[in-house]
């Protein structure tokens, strides 16, 4: 966890649920709110001017969503979606600064995780920036592993669709297959079960 539940739950914060596909926020609207996530997985997306869905982020068990606009008088850009059910641990913006200001380990935590994540960020778009859809892949897979504790080859489920995978990259879905099977004959990725390993 990012930070302690039991010093979030003291600091105002309070359990919610959402099924899957439900709606945390949307874009436009102002951050009002640290979310958590307890259990479940939430993407980051937004719809452009051809009506397709672009992917910025998947998020999972531990990680916050969007902290970052709490400290800025910004609206969000993106829309948080779950992809299953979700508890999500919420609590009001000013609860939470009054808790960093009270808490500095946990302030140095949320700002570790915000610079771990724009480091990520600035690493994703050099690889979504590549022509090259192997490099774009290959990236991709980096970037949601460097969240995950267990660096060990194979180790980490990639929890994507495929139609996902291309939204994230921009790529299309036949490209993302293709790619995937070359690199598991390469040994970069393992697949079993329709499933990815990385």
């Amino acid at each position: 966890m990012l930070i302690d539940l039991d010093l979030l739950s003291a600091h105002g914060g309070t359990i919610h649920t959402y099924d899957s596909h439900d709606y945390i926020f949307q874009i436009e609207e102002t951050p009002r709110c640290y979310y958590q996530i307890v259990s479940g997985d939430v993407k980051l997306n937004y719809t452009n001017e051809e009506g397709k869905e672009l992917i910025q982020s998947f998020l999972t068990k531990g990680e916050s969503v969007c902290e970052l606009l709490l400290f800025v008088d910004e609206k969000y850009p993106v829309n948080a979606v779950t992809i299953s059910d979700c508890t999500i641990m919420k609590v009001p913006k000013a609860e939470f600064i009054q808790m960093l200001d009270e808490h500095p380990h946990a302030a140095v935590d949320v700002r570790k995780y915000i610079s771990k994540t724009l480091y990520n960020k600035f690493i994703m778009m050099q690889n979504i920036a590549s022509t090259s859809a192997e490099q774009r892949i290959r990236g991709t897979l980096k970037y949601f592993k460097s969240f995950f504790p267990d660096k060990t080859p194979f180790s980490y489920e990639v929890k994507l669709t495929r139609q996902q995978f291309a939204s994230i990259t921009g790529l299309r879905t036949e490209t993302v297959i293709r790619t995937l099977k070359k690199l598991e004959k390469e040994g970069f990725v393992k697949i079993e079960d329709r499933k990815v390993y990385f």
